[in-house]
């Protein structure tokens, strides 16, 4: 019976699997799906397997976790301005080094090692994310200026699977902390990529938050801002939100804000008719 239920989930998968083919999807990767070993097992191998069946697929990642800890070992005190980190010369440095090399690093060793063939970046190299301070009152805390996606396609047509962590550069040797659904969303708009995936440690968008049974399977970008004025979506989801609504205006087709609490959510949303989080379109 085991087998025969998996019979019937690839010929199920198949038509779901024939439409993104050669198509170029985008995942944020963040939240607990990075915290939790066994998350990160099933999300790593959900990318390997898209990427086997012809799926073009580019991992953006995060790290907050880890930039704090790292910042605690070394007595860097963390500051917070409205909500947001003050990032000054002593923690962009830390935040280089933890995002670009320890966190970028262990990921795609992590992807090789089940199978799959990735490459990691950062916005410095081939200055693929240019960038500006976006509050001088947050010191290297970076607002885009300019993508250019030029190494990430060389990588998808090689068969690798870039890994981006998210800092950039400007001409005066600056390196920049940027939002990692800011980035993930630029770069989708500039590869006109069919999807944005972003992994969240919600359902989705709840009519009402206390309850996970209101969870808005689909919203139109024209929908969101009565949504957000009526106070559907709030707090922290609201920049979420706005960077689903600039991935659409900047040409991607489909947006998914999905629980990565949830194994193999990714497969589960891309694969099957229902879906799992909140489709933007």
């Amino acid at each position: 019976m085991d087998l025969k239920h998996t019979a019937e989930v690839l010929v199920q998968a198949l038509p779901h699997i024939q439409k993104y083919q050669n198509h170029t999807i985008v995942v944020k990767y963040g939240g607990n799906a990075m915290t939790s070993e066994e998350l990160k097992q099933t999300v790593m191998g959900d990318i390997v397997l898209l990427s086997k069946v012809g799926v073009r697929v580019v991992l953006v990642h995060g790290g907050g976790p880890e930039i704090n800890a790292a910042l605690g070992r070394m007595g860097i005190e963390t500051q917070f301005v409205n909500g947001l980190r003050k990032t000054d010369e002593e923690t962009v440095k830390v935040v280089q080094m933890v995002l670009a090399g320890k966190v970028n690093k262990d990921l795609v060793n992590h992807i090789e090692n089940i199978g799959g063939r990735a490459v990691g970046l950062c916005g410095l190299d081939g200055h693929m994310i240019m960038a500006k301070s976006a509050d001088p009152a947050l010191g290297y805390v970076g607002e885009i200026t300019q993508v250019d996606v030029s190494i990430i396609n060389d990588c998808l047509e090689h068969g690798r699977i870039p890994v981006i962590s998210t800092i950039g550069c400007d001409t005066q040797g600056n390196v920049y902390n940027i939002n990692a659904d800011t980035v993930a969303a630029r770069i989708a708009g500039e590869l006109k990529a069919t999807s944005l995936i972003s992994m969240t440690d919600i359902k989705g968008i709840l009519r009402d938050k206390d309850d996970p049974d209101t969870l808005i399977p689909s919203i139109a970008v024209s929908e969101a801002p009565s949504l957000i004025k009526s106070g559907v979506i709030c707090g922290g989801m609201i920049p979420k939100v706005n960077c689903c609504i600039e991935a659409i205006r900047r040409g991607v087709k489909k947006v998914f804000i999905i629980d990565g609490r949830v194994p193999h959510a990714i497969l589960i949303e891309m694969l099957s008719d229902t879906g799992s989080g909140t489709m933007f379109y």
